[in-house]
Formats: C-alpha cells, sequence, structure tokens
C-alpha cells in the first residue's frame, strides 16, 4: 500500500497538490469553440442529408450528398452534381428524424446548382450571406453528410477566393466564377451542404474536394442569387451564347487607356456559331461589348444573360494593330 501511494503522490511520497475544480463548459469553450458551437446549432437543422439513386452502367447504384434548406416550404439547395443521372427524386433526412421525399425543381450544371422541392413544410429554413465580403483567413464552418455521416460539422478558414472551377453539360463549357477555397475538411457527402460565416449565414454551397486539405464551395452571391431563382420559377437557367474560345491578354501599349490594360484574345471561333456570322476571327482582341471594358473571359460571361438572346451587342475590338466595330446577335447557349 506504501508504494500506491508513493504512485498517487507527489514524487516525493508527500501528498498531491489541491486539483481546481473543473472549469464551468461556459468557461471551457474559447471564443473559436463558441462560434464553432453556435454556427453548428443554428444551421445543423437546416442541413438535409439526400439519398438518390442513380443510373449507371452497370445498373443503378444508390448515392447522396447534402442540401440546405432555403424556404420553410420545402425549397432546398444543393449541388447538381449530387442530382445527375437520376430520375429527378430523392429522399431527404433532417437531425431531427424527418424524412420527406423531394423532387428535383430544376438543376443547372454550369453553376454546379440544384434546386430540390421536399414533399414537407414547417422546414428551418437558412439565412443566405454574401460570399463577396468574405476575406481570406476569415472563419467558415462546413455542415454536410461526409461519407454519409449525416450532420457533420468541420471548421476552417478561406484559403483562398476568386478560384474558378470549370463545368460542363453536353458541349457546353463554363467556369464557375469566385469559387472559395478552404481548409474546412470536406470529402465525398458533403457537396451541396452548407458552407457558413461565423454568424451561421450560408456564403457557400461545397461542391469538390479539390486535394488534400483543400475544398471549393460555389459562392453565394448576385450572380447565383439569380440561378437560383431562375431554377425555382423556370426550373433552368437561359444564358446568350456568342461561341468563342479566348482567354485574357495584355492590351499593346498604345492602345492601353486609366481604366483598362488587358482585354479577350479570342482563340477559336465556333463554326456556325454568332460570332463566325459576326466576323470574328482567331487573334481579334475584344475590347469593348456594349460598351463594357472586357478585360477577361468573366466579364464577357457575365453579360451572357438571357436577356442578351437575341439582342443585337456593339463588339469592339482591335484587329492587326487597328480599331474594329462588329454588330453580334447571340443565341440561347444549349445546354
Amino acid at each position: 500500500m506504501a508504494r500506491l501511494r508513493l504512485i498517487q503522490g507527489t514524487s516525493d511520497g508527500s501528498a498531491p497538490a489541491h486539483l481546481p475544480d473543473a472549469l464551468p463548459d461556459a468557461e471551457a469553450l474559447d471564443a473559436y469553440s463558441r462560434t464553432v458551437t453556435a454556427v453548428a446549432d443554428r444551421l445543423r437543422p437546416s442541413v438535409a442529408n439526400l439519398r438518390v439513386e442513380r443510373r449507371t452502367r452497370r445498373g443503378r447504384a444508390e448515392g447522396g450528398g447534402s442540401a440546405v434548406t432555403i424556404t420553410p416550404d420545402g425549397y432546398l439547395l444543393s449541388s447538381a452534381h449530387v442530382v445527375e443521372s437520376t430520375d429527378g427524386k430523392g429522399r431527404a433526412s433532417f437531425p431531427d428524424g424527418r424524412s420527406f421525399s423531394f423532387d428535383v425543381a430544376g438543376a443547372d450544371p454550369l453553376s454546379d446548382l440544384a434546386v430540390l422541392r421536399a414533399h414537407a413544410g414547417d422546414l428551418i429554413a437558412a439565412e443566405l450571406g454574401d460570399a463577396d465580403s468574405l476575406q481570406v483567413g476569415q472563419l467558415v464552418v462546413a455542415i454536410g453528410s461526409p461519407l454519409g455521416f449525416h450532420g457533420s460539422v468541420t471548421a476552417g478558414v478561406v484559403s483562398a477566393l476568386g478560384r474558378a472551377l470549370p463545368t460542363r453539360s453536353r458541349s457546353a463549357g463554363r467556369l464557375v466564377e469566385n469559387v472559395i477555397q478552404t481548409d474546412a475538411a470536406l470529402n465525398p457527402g458533403n457537396s451541396g451542404g452548407a458552407l457558413a460565416d461565423g454568424l451561421g449565414r450560408v456564403v457557400g454551397v461545397n461542391t469538390a474536394v479539390a486535394g488534400v486539405g483543400l475544398g471549393l464551395a460555389v459562392p453565394i452571391n448576385d450572380a447565383t442569387r439569380r440561378i437560383v431563382a431562375e431554377l425555382m420559377s423556370e426550373g433552368r437557367v437561359r444564358r446568350a451564347y456568342i461561341g468563342i474560345v479566348g482567354g485574357a491578354r495584355p492590351l499593346p501599349p498604345r492602345f492601353v487607356t486609366a481604366g483598362q490594360d488587358a482585354a479577350i484574345e479570342v482563340v477559336e471561333v465556333v463554326e456556325g456559331s454568332p460570332a463566325a456570322h459576326a466576323g470574328l476571327r482567331a487573334e481579334d482582341l475584344i475590347v469593348r461589348v456594349d460598351g463594357r471594358p472586357m478585360t477577361d473571359v468573366g466579364d464577357l460571361q457575365r453579360l451572357m444573360v438571357a436577356d442578351r438572346i437575341g439582342r443585337p451587342l456593339e463588339v469592339g475590338l482591335i484587329r492587326h494593330g487597328r480599331e474594329l466595330g462588329l454588330e453580334l446577335v447571340p443565341e440561347e447557349l444549349d445546354s
């Protein structure tokens, strides 16, 4: 027993010093932990686990993902690739034990967003934030169903902003702009889940795992809000199309102005496209469209909305060192 007392006491066998009482739970949580806990408590009831059946070459296979409730009457926001190759139906389950069937109201592969309509009411809608106000290093919290584990919470920071995510639908391709890069752990099944700021506002929809410790989320901003609204009302997103492949290029020095030092270089013109009919050629530099400066493909892409379909656009360009003007009429993109 003496040996036992020596092990339990101090090195010299004396009684151990008095240990302080355990801290109250509120004090044991530091500021970081309190923030993450508060976000999780606020958002977890709004994030659903999705189960779908996909068509594959070998038959049908079960798949899954996540979704965020955006209206109390059953509209959910998710990733388009989560419901790709399905019959447009699935099941959404929530942390309170409720489970509802859902239909796909609309999906847009070119933004990797989908809106679902659950056959439910009295859901807890998440608050949508604005990703344009995010800063690198800011705390973000991801909530979803990674690897099928419903309601999982991970936290990290905004690693980078302004990333681009290439997407494709049939023959059409597009870059999703201003994608959020985060080190909050994302795994298969997180897609469609919420990326939230420290106040619990959804600023992104988790969409892809870019590599070890890197995840990407489609931002919630004015552009994606318009996409979501179109998917809810029309079931699809209409976009204008002109038919070029291009990239940013510095302007020749004598064409540089105080507000513009780059343009879009036309690398390829699609045969039979509106651009081809208008007379655009490879190596042309597109400087302005409809009076707006064009410094990269993103500037042009933001103009290609439904309202531009069938409406003539004035294109200002540089060809072989000379400034030219063309009229171009966009068509609707077949996606």
